[in-house]
């Protein structure tokens, strides 16, 4: 099976995550996407472990609830056991070892791809596995050299120009999310009294 893998916080997550993950599996460039949540972000500076808020298993939590009916699209906590930081490289190959009858991709946007040479070992991620890269907002792929024998597919997928960060800021002022995230997970923060 070829399985998509698109990590991050998820802090939180919303429909922009879910419409691209569903999409790429409409479009048949793998059969199922994996969310992996993200313990801890290496390249989001001053973030630690105890400092995330809300905590790994209410991100998680969230994610499980976004994506309960959604077919293909699978909220994973594989990094919940790895080494921090969580390094990409890592994960991949732990997945490959685990799961060696699956074909894994690694599903990013734009705006990593334009620093994509920061990521640790990335000539490792170029070398060992496919990249799936989705446009976003303001970022422009189209100049960008490819490096020799990389497979790298740029998806046409629906833009949505919505953040976290946009989210969290208007759960603190009260202001309205409608339409951009999921009715469970928006009751859940409530509940949790997240981002407040």
């Amino acid at each position: 099976m070829r399985i998509g893998i698109y990590g991050g916080s998820f802090n939180p997550i919303h429909r922009g995550h879910t419409a691209l993950a569903k999409s790429l599996i409409r479009q048949k460039l793998v059969d199922e996407v994996w969310l992996m949540v993200s313990p801890l972000n290496p390249l989001k500076a001053g973030e630690t472990h105890e400092t995330l808020q809300p905590t790994y298993d209410q991100r998680l939590r969230m994610v499980r609830l976004a994506t309960y009916d959604m077919e293909g699209v699978i909220a994973s906590d594989f990094e919940r056991t790895l080494p921090l930081p969580s390094y990409t490289i890592t994960t991949l190959h732990e997945l490959s070892r685990q799961y060696p009858e699956h074909e894994f991709s690694l599903v990013i946007g734009a705006d990593n791809w334009q620093r994509f040479a920061r990521w640790h070992r990335h000539e490792e991620i170029l070398r060992d596995y496919s990249l799936i890269v989705f446009h976003r907002p303001s970022y422009d792929t189209s100049g960008i050299a490819l490096p020799d024998n990389a497979r790298i597919i740029f998806a046409h997928t629906p833009l949505y120009d919505v953040s976290s960060t946009e989210i969290r800021e208007r759960i603190k002022k009260a202001e309205d999310t409608k339409g951009m995230i999921n009715k469970k997970v928006f009751l859940f923060i409530q509940k949790h009294l997240l981002y407040i």
